[in-house]
């Protein structure tokens, strides 16, 4: 079942703008996009990462950090990037897992945007990587739209890890939430 879309109907295309969502590379030549997200502190907040405070920065993490990576897509609407999402993969005895992270621009945000998002993700990464058994995906308690979007994506939610991570100098206690391949897509 495919999500409907709550941003607005285009009656002059005939669509609506969520049909042009679509996950692709992240380049550098998308650094203005990516600096619009990368330096909201709204964003940022439940990010490990401080606010971008410059161009710069970003291009160096682009370059040493998200072109290097084996799973890191562009979340794009119209074909300009207002998000990322990306999956980890683990080694060794854990490689049966991956760790799912997203990001939306704050003007984004309510829209069911970064569920469709997830859920393409989801659609994909276990055919993409056959070994890959079980997509996590770590959310701070206080971060109650992330765990929406995961659960309207179909995730389960397996319980809270208490005083499980350190984040901008602080304890967190932080949400487990896991699909397997074996699981339903929704």
């Amino acid at each position: 079942m495919e999500e409907n879309c709550p941003v607005q109907l285009d009656t002059s295309k005939g669509k609506d703008e969520c049909s042009d969502l679509s996950l692709r590379l992240l380049d550098l030549s998308d650094i203005d996009d990516f600096m619009v997200w990368a330096t909201d502190e709204k964003v940022a907040r439940f990010c490990t990462w401080e606010p971008y405070t410059n161009k710069e920065d970003g291009l160096n993490f682009i370059r040493n950090t998200v072109l290097p990576h084996p799973w890191f897509r562009a979340i794009c609407l119209d074909n300009r990037p207002i998000g990322a999402i990306s999956v980890i993969a683990n080694s060794g005895n854990d490689k049966c897992r991956g760790e799912l992270g997203y990001v939306l621009a704050s003007k984004y945000w309510g829209k069911g945007i970064a569920t469709r998002a997830v859920k393409m993700v989801a659609k994909t990464i276990f055919v993409e990587w056959p070994h890959l058994e079980r997509l996590e995906a770590l959310v701070e308690v206080e971060n109650v739209g992330s765990q929406r979007v995961l659960e309207k994506a179909g995730f389960q939610k397996e319980g809270v890890l208490r005083k499980y991570f350190i984040r901008k100098g602080r304890t967190r206690d932080m949400v487990m939430f896991s699909l397997v391949s074996t699981d339903p897509q929704i």
